[in-house]
C-alpha cells in the first residue's frame, strides 16, 4: 500500500511517499526563501510559490521513490489548518490527481500530520501523551487512536514557536527566528536574567507565552536610552544571555505543565506508555533533551520524530494519510479546505470532517 502526500499549508512545498512498512519511498520539499526580507510567512506569496511548484515537487518525489503515479493507492493532502491559500493548491493538486488516477483522496488535518508522525519512526502504541508544539500550535493532548484526541491543555495567546520567533526578532537575530535563538543560546546564560512563568500555578494543563514574551521585551527596552528596541545597545553576550533565560523560560513551562498532564494520563490511561513531541519546536535539542529526562524521571518512554519531519513536511501527510487509509477512511471530492480545524474536533467518521467510510 503507497500513499502520496502533499503538504503546502505554510511555507513548505513537499510531497512524499510512503508504504504500510513504514519506508519513506520518496519525497522533495522546496523551502520558500521569499519571506527573509519581511521577517515572517506572507500569505499572497506563499500561496504563488505553492502553485509556482507544487508538479515539479511531486515529480521530483517520484522520481525519488522509482515508482509512477498507477503505483499509488491514494492520494492525501494536508487540508487545513493553515495559510487557506496554500492549502488550496496542494488540496487542489491531490484532488486532480486522486480523480486523474481513480484512486482515493484523503483530507488530512495538518496537526494529525505532526500527532502521528512520531509512529513512523518509532515504536510508538496508541494511546499515548502527547505536546504538538509549533510555530502556530501549542496543544497537549491524549492520542487514543488515528482522529481520536482528547486536549488536556493548550496555550490561551501565543504558541511556543511563536515566541520563540519574535523574541529572535526583537533580537535581530533573523528569520526562521527559533533555530538561531536556540543557537545563540548555546553561549548563554540561562540564569541571568529571572522572567516569569505564566499560569504555572493554574492548576490546569494551560500555556501562556504573551507575558513571557512582554518580559523579554522590557529587557531589551531596557537597554535603550529612549526606550526602543531598535536603539537597544546590547552586547553579543547580551544577547545570548536573553536567548538563554527565555529557552530556559518557555521550555521550564512547557515542563511543568506536562507533569500535571502525566499525572492526568496515569490515571486515566494506565496502559498509556509514551510521551511524545512533535511540531517544528520539536526540532528544539534543549527541549527535546529536557522532555527525555521528564519522561524517564516518569517511567514514560520519549520518543519524536527525526529532527528534519519536525518541520513541516510532505512525510507527515503521507502517514497520516495511510493510517486513516488503513481504518478505512477517504474523504468526498466536494471537501472544503479549513483554515481553521481544531484536532479534537477532528471527528473521522464525519464527511464533514474530511473522514468517510470507503
Amino acid at each position: 500500500m503507497i500513499v502520496l502526500g502533499i503538504e503546502s499549508s505554510c511555507d513548505e512545498t513537499a510531497c512524499a511517499l510512503v508504504n504500510e512498512k513504514r519506508e519513506i519511498l520518496g519525497q522533495a520539499l522546496l523551502s520558500q526563501e521569499e519571506h527573509h526580507a519581511f521577517g515572517g510567512v506572507v500569505p499572497e506569496i506563499a500561496a504563488r510559490a505553492h502553485l509556482e511548484h507544487i508538479d515539479d515537487i511531486i515529480s521530483h518525489a517520484l522520481k525519488n521513490a522509482n515508482i509512477s503515479l498507477n503505483d499509488v493507492d491514494a492520494v492525501a493532502a494536508a487540508s487545513g489548518p493553515g495559510l487557506i491559500g496554500g492549502v488550496v493548491v496542494g488540496v487542489m493538486a491531490a484532488k486532480a490527481l486522486a480523480l486523474a488516477l481513480n484512486k482515493p483522496f484523503i483530507a488530512v488535518n495538518h496537526l494529525e500530520g505532526h500527532a502521528l508522525c512520531a509512529r513512523l519512526s518509532n515504536d510508538v502504541q496508541y494511546p499515548y501523551l502527547l505536546l504538538l508544539v509549533s510555530g502556530g500550535h501549542c496543544q497537549i493532548l491524549v492520542v487514543k487512536d488515528v482522529g481520536e484526541y482528547e486536549r488536556l491543555g493548550t496555550t490561551i495567546d501565543d504558541a511556543a514557536g511563536e515566541a520563540f520567533d519574535k523574541v529572535a526578532k526583537m533580537l535581530g537575530l533573523g528569520y526562521p527566528g527559533g533555530p538561531l535563538l536556540e543557537k545563540a543560546a548555546l553561549s548563554g546564560n540561562a540564569n541571568r536574567f529571572t522572567l516569569p512563568r505564566p499560569l504555572i500555578n493554574s492548576g490546569d494543563c494551560n500555556l501562556s507565552f504573551s507575558g513571557l514574551k512582554t518580559a523579554v521585551r522590557k529587557i531589551i527596552e531596557s537597554y535603550s536610552e529612549d526606550g526602543d528596541i531598535a536603539h537597544a545597545d546590547l552586547e553579543l553576550q547580551d544577547i545570548n544571555d536573553i536567548c538563554a533565560s527565555f529557552q530556559y523560560a518557555a521550555t521550564d513551562c512547557l515542563v511543568r505543565k506536562l507533569k500535571k498532564a502525566i499525572d492526568i494520563v496515569k490515571q486515566k490511561y494506565p496502559n498509556a506508555k509514551h510521551l511524545v513531541v512533535s511540531g517544528g519546536v520539536a526540532a528544539n535539542t534543549y527541549l527535546r533533551n529536557a522532555l527525555k529526562k521528564l519522561a524517564d524521571e516518569s517511567g514514560f518512554i520519549f520518543a519524536a520524530p527525526p529532527i528534519k519531519y519536525c518541520t513541516d513536511n510532505g512525510v507527515m501527510i503521507a502517514w497520516a494519510g495511510l493510517e486513516r487509509f488503513q481504518k478505512g477512511y477517504t474523504s468526498p471530492l466536494d471537501f472544503k479546505p479549513r483554515p481553521r480545524w481544531p484536532l479534537d474536533e477532528f471527528a473521522p467518521k464525519a464527511a464533514g470532517a474530511g473522514g468517510v467510510k470507503a
